[in-house]
């Protein structure tokens, strides 16, 4: 015995009774370095070194023979450690004696081993125990996942008793990390296990020697026998009746174990039919495993089982096979029909839209489920936009909250949901369009509006889906690997190809009732009335503003950049384009529709507070009035890439020039009507804070209310500065923002003012020049006045000077307003007054000296004061006057005369500075 191993040592045995031929585990110490090692195994005192299985030095496994002794121990030998001892014991239990004809049921251990008795295999059953580990090694298991074994052995089985069993799957799966050596060891193992099946025979005959030679002298004594007989089949020798006893033994053996021949193979034909449920379970499993897979929605697996039991059983013409591939193509077709009603399910993302095509196109399911689901598709966003226009509508009709005629942007404004496709493309209207809003903005804005930017936003949000799963079916994406096997691609861009006019005919009719309802509720003369029906029912109580209508242009406009970087053909978007002009027409008609009513208003603002040139806060405000208009179209009128100017129509061009036209008479009618109110005719209620710049008034005088005069005054200023200043001005920005027929709307304007300022400074001249030149007659004969008889002159008469004060009150009234209308305005006072005097002088028949004389002092006297405003007509009436006086002839008279004028020129000196042509400071009211 090696001294440098210890002896084996059984401790422990499982289990530790039974019948002979049991299979038990062996469990000690030093059980032995490898199967060559082990050279002995005795339990009760038999050798089972013929059927023991070196596992490791802790473990061996074999069975108990028919031992004499009942109980024994377990004695081991091995080469390294020679005998071995045993802590425990083994008890042999004796076999049950049954008779040839009771009834036993056991569950025989079908284990693969070698029946010395027949010389052959034992046949395996599926459902029979077999060895787990059949190296004989520590199984190690790899990290390598089952998925991409599977996918590296196709159609292979790492399962050691399956039909197609690959080795190299099972030593990857049990063995990846097992040493070489040990594998070897694995390799020994396998060979020991062949050589024990070669053997067997012999251990039989040695184990039974006694046995053959009892049999041996059995068949010597019948031979001698029969030779002694010297007879064959003679009735009564003694084969006749040997053959007798055989047939009568055969007869009562096949009658004795005929019952139990028939339960054996009923036995045996419910093992068979358990092996084949066995080994075709994935089949018969199959109708249930679908059933549970598509209630937890794993479809992939689902068609990938039925693809694997199609190729392996869709030509079966075993009728059981047949009968459960039937059930489980049921359960195919109704995951067909589930599917299909997935795919045609509203709503619904694009990724599960594809992914139930390809589901449906691996299950081969009938028709073409992609050009189904795009139908569906379509019909769902028109659903979609004809309910959001009935929602609106309803609400519009329930609601009971009607709209003012032009609702103000700034006093309620949200952002345009539209806007959230695009964070780069803000609105240009400033801080109107900068406050976030909840959902209560719907209530305080028009519908009209918020409902083009819901409609908007649900095809923004559902047609380029809808767009994308057509490219997808054409350029046959949708489909798999398999799909592509199939042919399936090439068929569905043929099918694409057969269909694009279908699909440009919806994504057409998506543009047109897209386009119709916007018009029904923004446009609706621009629609049939059989259109009205079906897009309309709107009702209009008020017109949008071109404020809001900025906006409406401003989220069709973000909608077509949507669908345009889409690569929808343009044709298809055309009527966007047409929508977009029309809006933008209809913005820039309403804007100058409502500027109009707003200058029409500008005359409950008058203040009547002049500057130093006689100016009032009008026509400021009403330049304001119009560049506000004018910006507020900057939007609408800026030509966005593929879209056409506005004023490419002759009609909209002479429809835009006839209202900035009627605007501009608007005003002058203002002005007009400013001019002859009178006072209590004044409107206070402009003083509100709803003007649009308050610091223009913010020097108003509260207590200041001018006489009619004054307003005449200050209207002919205004009209004078319109005509230098402000139609030039306008012109200027009319052409800026790219308006046509500019010369012509300033020429009528220009023609309109001067008109009114004709009107009102006759108007004035009459007021002022009518009391002066009706005194001039009643002062020259008052006192019985004769210009026969009259004493020498002493000086100018107070009629004349009473004539010049009143003249001068007239200037200092201008003066005080507008010292630009003081010519203009004393130059036709002087006129009438110059055209009386001459009138008067030829109307006297003669003169005395003295009277002459007089009279020649007073024309020359009032000549003289009112010189600076003289004109041709004026002189010449003077001319006529001083012709119808008789001729100074004495140097006594001259002298006189020029006395008296400068005796008058010095006591009114103060007065009549007011007719020179000085150089003053200006004076504000």
């Amino acid at each position: 015995m090696s001294r440098g191993r210890l002896p084996p040592l059984v401790t422990g045995i499982s289990p530790n009774e039974g019948v002979g031929w049991t299979k038990v585990t062996i469990r000690g110490e030093n059980l032995g370095t490898g199967p060559a090692d082990l050279i002995g195994l005795s339990i009760c005192g038999h050798n089972c070194l013929l059927t023991a299985e070196w596992m490791s030095a802790s473990k061996i496994v074999c069975r108990v023979g028919p031992a004499k002794n009942d109980k024994g121990e377990i004695i081991v030998t091995t080469k390294s450690g020679g005998d071995g001892t045993s802590t425990v014991s083994f008890k042999l239990l004796k076999p049950e004696k049954i008779g040839i004809l009771d009834q036993s049921a056991v569950w025989v251990d079908e284990m693969n081993y070698y029946d010395m008795r027949t010389d052959r295999n034992k046949g395996i059953s599926p459902l029979s125990l077999r060895p787990t580990n059949p190296l004989g090694i520590d199984i190690d298991k790899g990290k390598v996942p089952q998925k991409d074994l599977e996918g590296l052995f196709k159609s292979m089985s790492g399962d050691f008793t399956s039909e197609n069993f690959s080795a190299t799957w099972y030593l990857i799966e049990n063995h990846s990390a097992t040493s070489f050596d040990q594998l070897k060891t694995a390799a020994n193992n396998l060979r020991k296990q062949a050589n024990k099946k070669n053997e067997g025979s012999l251990a039989y005959v040695k184990g039974g020697l006694s046995t053959f030679f009892e049999a041996q002298d059995a068949l010597s004594a019948i031979h001698q026998r029969l030779e002694v007989d010297g007879t064959e089949k003679v009735e009564g020798s003694m084969t006749q009746k040997l053959e007798n006893v055989l047939n009568r033994a055969s007869v009562t053996a096949d009658t004795l174990f005929q019952e139990v021949l028939g339960r054996k193979d009923k036995a045996d034909s419910t093992r068979n039919a358990l092996n084949v449920l066995q080994r075709f379970k994935f089949l018969f499993n199959l109708p249930l495993n679908i059933e549970r897979n598509i209630q937890k929605g794993d479809y992939d697996v689902v068609i990938n089982d039925y693809e694997k039991a199609k190729s392996l059983f869709g030509n079966t013409e075993v009728q059981v096979f047949k009968k459960v591939y039937a059930e489980v193509e049921t359960r195919i077709d109704a995951l067909r029909s589930l599917l299909l009603d997935k795919l045609l399910e509203t709503p619904s993302t694009l990724h599960d839209q594809k992914r139930y095509i390809r589901y449906l196109s691996e299950l081969q399911a009938p028709g073409d489920p992609a050009w189904q689901c795009i139908g569906a598709q379509h019909k769902w966003i028109l659903q979609l936009m004809q309910n959001c226009k009935e929602n609106y509508v309803k609400g519009q009709k329930g609601s009971g909250m009607p709209h003012s005629p032009m609702l103000d942007l700034d006093s309620d404004i949200r952002p345009s949901p539209i806007s959230l496709l695009s964070q780069s493309a803000s609105l240009k209207r400033g801080s109107s369009f900068q406050s976030s809003r909840d959902d209560t903005w719907r209530f305080k804005g028009p519908q009209q509006v918020t409902f083009v930017e819901n409609l908007t936003e649900v095809v923004i949000s559902q047609l380029p889906n809808f767009w994308k799963l057509w490219i997808s079916y054409v350029n046959g994406s949708l489909f798999s690997e398999t799909g592509e096997k199939s042919g399936q691609v090439e068929k569905s861009k043929k099918n694409a190809r057969q269909r694009q006019n279908d699909f440009r005919k919806m994504i057409q009719e998506v543009m047109l009732s897209l386009m119709k309802l916007i018009r029904g509720a923004l446009l609706p003369f621009s629609l049939s009335e059989m259109e009205l029906k079906q897009y309309g029912g709107w009702e209009m109580k008020s017109e949008l503003s071109g404020q809001w209508l900025t906006q409406v242009i401003h989220t069709v406009r973000v909608s077509y950049e949507a669908l345009a970087a889409l690569e929808i053909p343009n044709d298809l978007l055309q009527v966007m384009q047409d929508l977009i002009l029309d809006l933008r027409v209809r913005c820039l008609m309403m804007t100058l529709q409502q500027t109009s009513e707003d200058v029409k208003r500008l005359a409950e603002k008058a203040d009547w507070v002049v500057d130093n040139e006689g100016i009032t806060t009008l026509p400021s405000q009403f330049e304001h009035c119009i560049v506000q208009m004018l910006e507020s179209l900057k939007e609408p009128m800026e030509c966005k890439p593929g879209e056409v100017n506005i004023f490419q129509q002759e009609r909209t061009q002479d429809q835009v020039c006839e209202l900035c036209v009627g605007i501009m008479k608007v005003f002058i009618n203002c002005l007009e009507q400013l001019s002859t109110k009178t006072d209590g005719d004044v409107d206070t209620s402009h003083l509100s804070s709803d003007i649009a710049s308050p610091d223009l008034f913010s020097n108003i005088h509260e207590d200041f209310c001018p006489t009619p005069e004054q307003r005449l005054l200050i209207i002919l200023s205004n009209c004078q500065y319109l005509e230098k200043h402000t139609f030039i001005n306008l012109a200027e920005h009319f052409e800026k923002h790219g308006f046509h027929g500019t010369e012509k709307i300033t020429r009528v304007n220009v023609e309109s003012v001067r008109d009114l300022d004709q009107r009102l400074f006759e108007t004035y001249i009459e007021l002022k020049a009518d009391p002066i030149v009706g005194s001039l007659e009643p002062g020259i004969y008052a006192g019985y006045f004769d210009w026969k008889d009259c004493l020498p002159p002493t000086g100018v008469r107070n009629y004349l000077k009473e004539a010049l004060v009143n003249i001068i009150s007239v200037h200092a009234e201008v003066f005080t307003v507008s010292k630009e209308l003081v010519p203009r305005v004393l130059s036709r006072i002087v006129e009438a007054v110059a055209e009386e005097m001459s009138r008067l002088m030829q109307c006297v028949s003669s003169f005395s000296k003295n009277g002459a004389l007089q009279a020649r002092l007073e024309l020359c006297a009032l000549q003289d004061a009112i010189a600076s405003y003289l004109t041709s007509e004026s002189s010449q009436n003077f001319k006529q006057s001083l012709e119808a006086l008789p001729q100074l002839h004495s140097g006594a008279d001259k002298k006189l005369l020029e006395e008296l004028l400068n005796k008058f020129k010095s006591s009114m000196h103060l007065q009549l500075n007011c007719f020179q042509a000085p150089s003053v400071c200006l004076i504000k009211t």
